[in-house]
């Protein structure tokens, strides 16, 4: 497999490279990627096949969209490129309005996009985060209408509740108006919460999975040990800061990068290639997105697209990173489930 080994996002014609480039780094001083950095990422990206840009409005404070509509302007690549980005986060000081998933703020929103990437239409618009107030009905419809004007091709949602998912998909079914095709949402060895409700709802739905952070924010590299937890900056300090979104630093998981060491260790591989392919066997997913502040961080992170790990060490990091079932998830064990058909093996059609 490799950058060009595309796949179709859910039940759509949209066909996009198995590793998408994350551009949250770009432009940002702190961090993350300076311009000429940034640009390095992007051609060294493109420059070995790849065709799908994540972007958000929100992203160095609208300075990574400006710099990615750059870069594919400088070598004429938006015809060559599927270009996502977000909406949904208040970026502007005293106005709540400029916030949320409603109809007022995703014109405004998708209008500043489309003048800072240069461009007039989205391939994949990306509804950020559930906003718990917009209803529904509001965002599909809004979305849809975009659609039909040609603003932007394509919608997902990421950081979404997996009902709320079914819930505008079914709303989009039945009112034969464009439905989302993707869920992007957190997914690694050391977050799976996603496989109880999402992913399954994804695949019933015919959604495409495109999981952030396959790296868990640098833990599955390997940089981090159980002896040195101290901070190290702005960006990689979030990993103990205590916050449920960013805290990586458990006994749990570290056992998991632990075992995730060992079959590094015994293919010969690194932490983050292993860690990947793994991410990539898993049912669902279509395109894993990667952010890099380095050009070597990429090339390594491209070249896991050549792993590939046995059935047994995919079974071993499956089991050590297995997360504790979770009610009512325990009422479908193979052990209960069976005494619906008085002990008899039943299969499913597919």
């Amino acid at each position: 497999m490799n950058l060009k080994s595309l796949r179709t996002l859910g039940r759509s014609g949209l066909p996009v490279s198995p590793l998408c480039l994350g551009t949250m780094t770009f432009g940002r001083q702190d961090w993350g990627s300076p311009d000429t950095v940034s640009q390095s990422i992007f051609d060294s990206y493109v420059d070995a096949g790849g065709n799908f840009i994540d972007t958000a409005d929100v992203y160095a404070v609208g300075r990574s969209e400006e710099l990615v509509g750059q870069f594919i302007a400088e070598r004429n690549l938006r015809d060559q490129l599927v270009l996502a980005t977000k909406y949904t986060w208040n970026s502007t000081e005293n106005n709540p309005l400029a916030g949320g998933n409603g109809r007022k703020n995703l014109n405004r929103a998708l209008e500043g996009s489309l003048q800072r990437l240069g461009t007039d239409y989205i391939d994949l618009y990306w509804v950020h985060a559930w906003d718990k107030i917009t209803p529904v009905e509001e965002v599909v419809q809004s979305l849809s209408e975009l659609v039909s004007a040609g603003k932007i091709r394509y919608y997902g949602f990421s950081n979404v509740p997996a009902w709320y998912t079914a819930r505008a998909a079914t709303l989009a079914q039945t009112h034969n108006v464009p439905g989302p095709i993707a869920l992007q949402m957190e997914y690694s060895l050391v977050e799976r919460s996603i496989e109880n409700e999402h992913i399954p709802a994804a695949q019933e739905l015919g959604l495409g999975i495109v999981p952030w952070s396959p790296l868990a924010f640098g833990f599955l590299t390997g940089k981090y040990s159980r002896e040195d937890q101290s901070e190290q900056g702005q960006g990689e300090g979030r990993l103990n800061s205590g916050s449920p979104m960013f805290q990586k630093f458990s006994e749990s998981n570290w056992k998991i990068l632990d075992a995730l060491r060992e079959v590094s260790e015994e293919a010969n591989l690194s932490l983050p290639k292993v860690a990947l392919s793994w991410a990539l066997s898993r049912p669902g997913i279509t395109s894993l997105i990667l952010g890099a502040s380095k050009v070597e961080q990429l090339h390594d992170n491209i070249a896991s697209l050549e792993v590939e790990l046995t059935p047994q060490q995919l079974t071993r990091l499956s089991d050590a990173s297995a997360p504790a079932p979770l009610y009512p998830y325990t009422v479908f064990s193979e052990q209960i489930n069976s005494s619906i058909f008085n002990g008899i093996s039943v299969q499913p059609w597919r």
